[in-house]
């Protein structure tokens, strides 16, 4: 059964901030391989962070919006974890999408 998930990831982008483009584009296609379905990819651009807990003070912020199974948000965390391009990672299960109501108010007529 598969699920509507958002992962919020963080790109240690220092000193590659002209090849971000290509390594958001290589990491829709590692979601697309691995069998998610992308919704919807939003690039905040870069930011600080509120604290630093490692050797990076900022990133660049990537939103994925995907359709997949449960065991694939597993498998996709212990793939990017050895990515060194993805800092951190954040997985959320989001609602279902709900129909609008006009529809179905169409549909009782």
């Amino acid at each position: 059964m598969s699920h509507r998930y958002e992962a919020l990831l963080v790109l240690n982008a220092q000193g590659k901030e002209d090849t971000l483009r290509e390594i958001v584009d290589r990491l829709e296609s590692e979601f697309q391989k691995e069998g998610a379905q992308i919704e919807q990819v939003q690039k905040m651009d870069k930011r600080q962070f509120s604290y630093v807990a490692g050797p990076l003070d900022s990133g660049y912020y990537v939103n994925f919006i995907f359709n997949a199974d449960p065991q694939l948000v597993g498998k996709l965390r212990a793939k990017f974890k050895l990515d060194p391009e993805v800092y951190r990672q954040n997985y959320q299960r989001l609602p279902e999408k709900k129909e609008k109501r006009t529809k179905k108010l169409a549909k009782r007529r």
